[in-house]
């Protein structure tokens, strides 16, 4: 847990949920598939991200002759001059790629970063490398028309890659769902897929009113500790107040107990999580062999109504920090956890 793409996660982490007070985020690390214990979570059935093929608009890749460029204002304030369609995408980011297969973008991408691993084929794309060790001349290699770079790409990195004569155009990431929509489109456009994603915007928004008008009718609010990081079990990370994620548990219909904290993203003691007690605790850290058998050990925790009532759940982080479409799955997923007997 102590390795050098988990620190990866934990800066990345960090710089995401400070979204929601500054302009841009990074994406997290990839995390694996979690298997969950079904002693303690039985898997909801997956939800569908995109719109499936079949409800897609019938729509050609671009709408603009191949010669004509446009000049489109990018998450860096910058006016950007595109290539319309653009035929070869590279994306820095794992968000970044997952907002490319949503709209419908996929098969104009040629490569992407080392931890972009959905939809599954992206992992057929070339890997370019880290934020912390590109390869450059992989880049050059693939001869993008547009690489597509994140909060997450470092500013001498874009730079670097626009001296190679490269588009470069970055996507800031969201501070709420209305942001998440208007990159959703803003992809659209500039890949000449602008009527998938419009669908997609349109079906996510109606997914989110299904939960809102789910979680309208709860009776409680439980108290929910989302942990990210048990590096230090007995001072946890958390989202504080303010994050994105502190929106999705409230929009979940839970109360997070990070909230009490000063900081959008800080360690909390035992004490105080003892003290908050939380009705439900949920594992973003699963991916990284954090167990609910292993919380139930530690010292203090058993007093916890969590624990006592084993409502500690495995959770596939993915679908909280990173800034793409299936953020809409992570607040189904956890409004499933927090309110089981409103999705029976």
């Amino acid at each position: 847990m102590k390795s050098l793409s988990r620190w990866f996660v934990l800066i990345s982490l960090f710089a995401f949920l400070l979204s929601a007070c500054a302009p841009a985020a990074p994406i997290a690390a990839p995390v694996s598939a979690v298997t969950q214990p079904a002693a303690t979570y039985a898997a909801p059935k997956a939800t569908a991200s995109y719109p499936p093929a079949q409800s897609q608009p019938t729509v050609k890749s671009s709408a603009y002759p191949a010669a004509q460029t446009i000049v489109v204002k990018d998450g860096l304030g910058r006016d950007i001059t595109i290539p319309m369609p653009p035929k070869r995408i590279l994306s820095l980011a794992p968000s970044n790629t997952e907002l490319l297969f949503a709209v419908g973008a996929g098969a104009q991408m040629v490569g992407r970063d080392e931890y972009s691993n959905y939809p599954e084929e992206a992992k057929k794309l070339q890997s370019v490398g880290t934020m912390r060790k590109m390869n450059t001349e992989a880049v050059v290699a693939l001869k993008p028309d547009l690489v597509l770079a994140a909060g997450i790409t470092a500013p001498e990195q874009i730079k670097a890659l626009e001296e190679l004569k490269l588009t470069v155009f970055a996507i800031s990431n969201p501070k709420d769902l209305d942001g998440l929509y208007a990159n959703i489109s803003l992809v659209g456009k500039i890949t000449g897929n602008d009527a998938r994603a419009a669908a997609l915007v349109s079906q996510l928004k109606q997914r989110v009113a299904a939960v809102s008008e789910k979680v309208k009718t709860a009776k409680t609010q439980p108290r929910v500790f989302y942990e990210m990081d048990g590096t230090d079990p007995l001072k946890p990370y958390t989202a504080g107040p303010g994050t994105f994620l502190d929106t999705l548990v409230t929009m979940a219909g839970g109360k997070n107990v990070g909230g009490v904290l000063k900081e959008p993203w800080a360690q909390m003691s035992s004490e105080e999580i003892v003290k908050q007690d939380p009705e439900i605790i949920i594992l973003g850290d699963a991916a990284y062999g954090v167990k609910p058998e292993d919380v139930a050990k530690r010292a203090g925790w058993d007093k916890i109504s969590a624990v006592k009532n084993k409502a500690v759940y495995p959770f596939n982080d993915d679908l909280t920090s990173r800034p793409g479409p299936r953020l809409v799955d992570g607040l189904e997923e956890l409004a499933k956890l927090i309110h089981p007997e409103l999705f029976k």
